[in-house]
């Protein structure tokens, strides 16, 4: 009698997990379906541009000056949020955050929103929509598996330096792989730095920029490209290692 009564306890105790566990899916889900509906019902998206940006600029530093730290929180807050919901405006932002808080220190705001934006994007493809994520993205999952088997680290700094897939797609395939959350969210803020850095120059530097192909130049594209390879250096090494080994 006591054997059962543990057993229908513990039957019990794990259908309520599973129960919450669904809860949480499902007001997850719901919230970044909000989130994503406002931003496209409400246009917000005809804030975040380059004309914008010029536009307001005065008013823009002027509350920063005023309240710089509310300023910096809703910054990062804000550009989390948006790279959670995998939402377009990232260079808006990231051209805002060097306007505002100057090259370095903007980039290091850049980083913080952007790396924990990608970082919850992450953990809600790997725990809460991974047969969403799987269904909607799944023909480019066979080479992340691959890059990913060879060297994480390596790949994941690859393909945030060289845009061979948009970044919402690398953070939610992400969560598909094996690749440790640690190794994930050190690989993605190392590799989004350099072009963090370009775009917030770039945003020091607003009156002179008429155009957002003035900034991605091919010989900008072509540096990230060789920082990219770069970056596949230790991974062809240990091929290369393996093979003379065997």
């Amino acid at each position: 009698m006591i054997q059962r009564n543990i057993i229908m306890q513990a039957s019990m105790d794990q259908s309520e997990a599973v129960g919450s566990s669904i809860k949480g899916k499902i007001a997850i889900a719901v919230l970044v379906a909000a989130a994503v509906g406002a931003f496209f019902y409400f246009d917000l998206g005809r804030y975040l541009s380059l004309e914008s940006l010029k536009a307001n600029r005065d008013h823009l530093l002027l509350f920063t000056e005023e309240h710089y730290f509310a300023s910096v929180a809703i910054f990062i807050g804000s550009y989390c949020l948006l790279v959670s919901a995998s939402l377009p405006g990232a260079v808006f932002f990231t051209l805002a955050g060097g306007l505002l808080f100057g090259s370095l220190v903007g980039t290091v705001y850049v980083n913080l929103g952007a790396t924990s934006g990608a970082t919850l994007a992450f953990l809600v493809s790997r725990y809460l929509l991974r047969d969403w994520v799987e269904a909607k993205f799944g023909g480019w999952l066979a080479p992340f598996q691959e890059g990913f088997a060879k060297n994480a680290f390596s790949y994941l700094i690859t393909i945030r330096l060289i845009p061979v897939a948009p970044f919402f797609i690398v953070n939610a395939l992400s969560g598909l792989t094996k690749v440790s959350l640690g190794t994930y969210v050190t690989a993605t803020a190392i590799g989004i730095i350099p072009g963090s850095f370009v775009y917030a120059y770039a945003g020091r530097q607003l009156g002179t920029i008429n155009s957002l192909k003035e900034i991605a130049s091919p010989n900008v594209l072509m540096a990230f490209t060789l920082l990219g390879l770069l970056a596949l250096v230790p991974t062809v090494y240990q091929k290369y290692a393996a093979k003379k080994g065997a």
